[in-house]
């Protein structure tokens, strides 16, 4: 079971100050929490065989976050392996469709995972309450469904469990957002093929049952889900384990019931190419993208002053120091609202025109193309890549996106930068040390304790080897300065 499904049911040795946070999703990936930084709400929103899970508030920020407690005692060495492997995963993924992990930490034989908090219900809920979709809504599910998907691929992951049992909704409402949870069965992949039966045997592929297959499994499981979005029964189904396997094996797809009959050819279409046997000719998440039908009922326009602001946000982004950096980060990451994180997703996504989770030079081009002149566009983003893209993979990171497009003034308010300093000071004695910094990085001891000491020297303005409240303000409000 994975670290998130209860909610719903080696870094490099950097040298000198070569940091080794490799992108803004890395700045502050936890081992530096603690319990006393979270409220937890009773009674539980569920137990396993050996953890549970509570709906918390984020102390300094108020944030709602849910965190699984796992007891190190009750599962043994595989399954915690098990666990490692999901948090490891999910701390290397940065998409707004993928549930978001925030930190994680032991203490006393526990292990703790802090997630985001989704309260909107699983897909699986929404298809029995509706019985079907309209292709609309099914376009917008898959389309979330799909970006993930390619992301993960694009990463050389394959999750092996893609259902709606395995996909919540964020929040109540219209707009909210898909995340794909649970990547307890989820795997780092090479070009070798996978071997391993997994899964849940409606969403199988016939590859995956016949223990030799890749990536493309997913996509057949997204096939499935997007059947029963449109009619609200699996496209292969028996009394047994056995008679489903069998059909699946066989392959065979009918659109005979009565809702079929309301069904576009586009979105059959798109079924049987997702549902294609040969994994060959199956299609690639980013192929599945661009499908006509995807397009049709999701494309977006955004109005030009509300990307330009966006984009004017982003132009103006610059830190120059790694503490104020990695800082920064950590605000952003923990005291930023559900609701701005929301309206920053509108952008991202109208940018990401692949919908693999990531902007490349020219999407970000072709958004400043919009609402400036080519030759201003070209310069400015030349120097957006240099300021945003931390890591220097030539993409902007969905992370590297909502820190450089936040309103700054909004978030480096003085109340905020005292919480956020409060929750950085783990000893709440007044003073941000070398060993706090540690913590707030994430880094834990792999970088050399001299690479420490310089980092505390860029920031640290009277010499006394701490970060003071005020030193610790005047260089994150510099940000608005430079």
């Amino acid at each position: 079971m994975g670290i998130c499904k209860c909610i719903a049911k080696s870094a490099q040795t950097p040298s000198a100050l070569s940091l080794e946070f490799t992108s803004y999703k890395d700045a502050y990936e936890g081992n530096g929490g603690n319990l006393r930084d979270y409220k937890l709400e009773d009674p539980p929103l569920g137990q396993g065989a050996f953890g549970t899970v509570w709906k918390a508030v984020h102390i300094a920020s108020g944030q709602l976050r849910a965190i699984k407690q796992i007891n190190r005692l009750k599962a043994n060495e595989d399954e915690y392996q098990q666990i490692i492997n999901e948090v490891n995963i999910l701390r290397s993924l940065d998409h707004p469709n993928i549930i978001k992990i925030f930190d994680y930490f032991e203490e006393n034989d526990h292990l703790y995972i802090v997630t985001e908090l989704c309260t909107g219900g699983e897909l699986f809920d929404k298809i029995i309450q509706s019985n079907y979709f309209s292709e609309k809504e099914a376009a917008l599910a898959m389309k979330q469904i799909l970006s993930a998907l390619n992301y993960c691929h694009q990463s050389k992951i394959v999750h092996r469990d893609i259902k709606p049992e395995n996909l919540l909704y964020d929040h109540e409402g219209e707009d909210s957002q898909l995340k794909i949870i649970d990547f307890g069965t989820s795997l780092k992949y090479g070009n070798q093929k996978l071997q391993e039966k997994i899964g849940t045997v409606y969403y199988m592929a016939p590859e995956l049952i016949d223990e030799r297959y890749d990536e493309k499994c997913d996509i057949w499981s997204a096939g499935v889900v997007l059947f029963i979005l449109l009619c609200g029964s699996p496209p292969f189904d028996g009394e047994t384990d056995d008679q489903i396997v069998k059909r699946i094996q066989q392959g065979n797809i009918y659109f005979e019931q009565q809702q079929w009959k309301s069904v576009s050819n586009e979105a059959k279409d798109l079924i049987m190419q997702l549902l294609n046997k040969n994994p060959k000719k199956r299609l690639s998440a980013n192929k599945a993208l661009l499908h006509p039908w995807i397009q049709k009922y999701t494309s977006e326009e955004l109005e030009a002053p509300e990307l330009k602001n966006v984009l004017n946000n982003m132009k103006h982004f610059r830190t120059s120091q790694k503490v104020q950096e990695a800082a920064f980060l950590y605000i952003v990451k923990q005291f930023i609202s559900k609701e701005e994180k929301q309206e920053l997703q509108r952008f991202f996504k109208f940018l990401d025109k692949n919908g693999d989770g990531v902007l490349t030079k020219q999407e970000l081009l072709e958004g400043y193309k919009k609402v400036i002149s080519q030759s201003e566009a070209e310069l400015q983003v030349e120097q957006i890549m240099k300021q945003v893209d931390k890591n220097e993979s030539g993409l902007i990171d969905y992370s590297e996106f909502v820190a450089a497009t936040i309103n700054k003034q909004k978030l480096l308010q003085q109340d905020i930068l005292e919480q956020a300093f409060k929750a950085i000071d783990n000893d709440n004695n007044g003073a941000i040390t070398v060993e706090e910094l540690k913590h707030m990085f994430g880094a834990g001891n792999k970088i050399p304790s001299e690479t420490w000491t310089k980092l505390m020297e860029e920031v640290d303005k009277n010499g006394d080897g701490v970060l003071s409240l005020q030193e610790f303000k005047e260089m994150m409000l510099k940000l608005q300065i430079d």
